[in-house]
């Protein structure tokens, strides 16, 4: 029979709707949260929303918690499937752009060592790879964001999403040779941008 694994102090009051308990949850795991549905929504809006529907689901199902598992894991479990059903719900609806999605992070970039011409190229490569991550499949992008971003093991990938060993590896490589696919075809672009960029700079000259 398989032991129930030590959990926070706080989890037996939250299962008895303790509300003090439950608002230590919360605020024990609205980070963790909020991080794994930006991760995989990449957009603040939809991440914010869909936090507050991973707390939803896990106070509908906190006494189902049978304690078999951390509760970091089980929480992150919830997070993770329920990214992926807004997403494929999400999926042949009109979505707000790269640009948009990503202008937090460029208004972030504060290194003035880099070019104007370094400074755009690194924006251009950060949106073509968010923007490849975004076209794998839910499941897809969840094990590789999990593997390469979180790096997590294969095991805890597997005890995360409830699945075999064998799918989890079976999911990885099919998620790593699809973005291989899609990043072989737009590095022609990658390479091309900065190209251009010379050229209009040596056509038209330095301007102030």
């Amino acid at each position: 029979m398989e032991e129930k694994k030590e959990q926070p102090e706080w989890l037996s009051a939250a299962k008895q709707n303790n509300k003090r308990a439950w608002e230590k949850l919360v605020k024990e795991n609205e980070s963790l949260v909020y991080h794994i549905a930006y991760r995989m929504m990449q957009n603040e809006e939809e991440a914010k929303d869909v936090s507050q529907e991973i707390f939803i689901k896990v106070y509908r199902n906190l006494q189902k918690f049978d304690e078999k598992s951390t509760f970091s894991t089980w929480i992150y479990r919830i997070a993770v499937n329920t990214c992926i059903d807004a997403l494929r719900k999400k999926k042949g609806k009109e979505v707000v752009s790269w640009e948009e999605q990503t202008q937090h992070q460029k208004e972030n970039v504060t290194d003035t060592t880099e070019t104007p011409e370094e400074v755009y190229l690194q924006k251009e490569k950060q949106l073509q790879i968010i923007d490849m991550i975004q076209n794998l499949s839910p499941e897809h992008k969840a094990v590789l964001l999990m593997r390469d971003m979180e790096d997590m093991t294969y095991g805890e990938i597997a005890e995360c999403l409830s699945v075999s060993l064998g799918t989890v590896k079976s999911r990885i490589a099919r998620a790593r040779e699809q973005f291989k696919k899609e990043f072989l075809a737009k590095k022609e672009l990658l390479v091309k941008k900065p190209r251009q960029i010379n050229k209009v700079n040596k056509k038209g000259g330095d301007t102030i």
